[in-house]
């Protein structure tokens, strides 16, 4: 039986992003293995009969030795796993993972861009980072096949070198449109939602800072944040900041939780000001399967889920007057978030359903093994 090992950062993130595709990947004969930081999932991943091997891996970390220390590690499991194919998700799983199958000889990999994160957020000082990083891509997809989620990235890496033919655009990891259903919205006062890991990057101080704006105009609404600090990424908000702007009395923090389905409904409208170099915004998609207007920001990943005037609004990145203006108009428009978050709905529907994304991904599959 043919086996496809998967390479990701956190056990969490391939539950939420990852399992759908593995249990198709099962349905079709394979065998399949996660390596990844094992936290709390390994009961339910083996549930399903996917066998799991721990790693850490430092998603931030830029230290040589600590680097090349985990490229030896994975050729270890590599060695004993022996997969069929290899399926790397997100850039430093890429990066390293590329770089022991190349070790190996493994030439039939997958290597899922999901958006090229913080090192690709505009700072001078990345800059001979970030040449290093393109380089390893380059090379590394050379024996592989790229998917990216937005055309930004897939245009990036052929201008960087890539062969065009050996880039799969497929938009996002997609959303069960049967778990995240349409629901009306809830009465009361409208509640702004913005669910995500709690980054700076991700316009969480924006956010923070149109709810000022707004309130400072007796403009009636709940600002809710969903999610946890996430310490493993150096632009993490500090759970200090989160406990100050609640005791304000500017947000509410509802922590993580691990049923958005339940959640997304009590919100009005859905907000993710986000200048985090995306892939394509999970929670986005979500958002719209539930009908929820979106504001987010005309920024790689979040313009190719949200179309501005139809199904939300996008602002400028690092603009809290221009986020509040939009916020404020969905909230003074019951109507106006009524249209939206249909629009979203028949969006979510037509072009990000998770069945989309899973034949597409198997799609992939079938051609490496076509051309190896």
């Amino acid at each position: 039986m043919a086996k496809i090992l998967f390479l990701v950062t956190e056990d969490y993130f391939f539950v939420s992003h990852r399992l759908p595709i593995a249990k198709a990947v099962q349905k079709a004969g394979f065998k399949v293995t996660v390596v990844t930081r094992v936290s709390n999932k390994r009961e339910l991943l083996e549930s399903y009969g996917i066998k799991v091997v721990h790693i850490d891996i430092d998603r931030s970390g830029m230290n040589p030795i600590t680097e090349a220390l985990t490229v030896w590690k994975i050729t270890q499991i590599l060695k004993k796993e022996r997969p069929d194919i290899l399926h790397l998700v997100s850039l430093k799983p890429v990066i390293l993972g590329g770089l022991a199958a190349k070790i190996l000889g493994i030439h039939r990999k997958v290597l899922a861009i999901t958006g090229l994160g913080f090192l690709f957020v505009k700072e001078d000082r990345k800059n001979g980072i970030r040449k290093i990083v393109t380089k390893l891509l380059v090379n590394i997809s050379k024996t592989g096949h790229v998917i990216v989620q937005n055309r930004e990235d897939a245009s990036l890496l052929t201008k960087a070198g890539v062969n065009s033919k050996q880039i799969t655009l497929i938009k996002g990891s997609g959303v069960d449109i049967n778990v995240f259903k349409f629901s009306p919205e809830p009465k009361g006062k409208v509640v702004i939602m913005l669910a995500s890991r709690l980054l700076w990057d991700k316009g969480v101080g924006e956010f923070v800072e149109a709810a000022r704006i707004l309130k400072s105009k007796n403009i009636e609404a709940r600002f809710v944040l969903v999610g946890g600090p996430d310490l493993g990424n150096p632009k993490s908000i500090s759970e200090q900041d989160l406990k100050c702007w609640v005791s304000e009395g500017i947000i509410e923090w509802w922590g993580k939780k691990d049923d958005m389905h339940n959640i997304l409904p009590k919100s009005n409208i859905f907000c993710l000001p986000s200048y985090y170099r995306e892939g394509l915004p999970k929670a986005l998609l979500e958002a719209m399967a539930c009908g929820r207007p979106c504001v987010t920001t005309d920024a790689p990943g979040c313009r190719d889920a949200v179309r501005d005037g139809v199904n939300g609004f996008l602002v400028k990145t690092r603009d809290s007057q221009g986020l509040a203006l939009a916020l404020e108009r969905l909230i003074l428009d019951p109507e106006l978030r009524r249209r939206m978050g249909q629009k979203g709905r028949q969006i979510a529907e037509a072009e990000f359903s998770i069945d989309n994304v899973v034949k597409q991904t198997m799609d992939v599959y079938k051609k490496l093994f076509r051309s190896n």
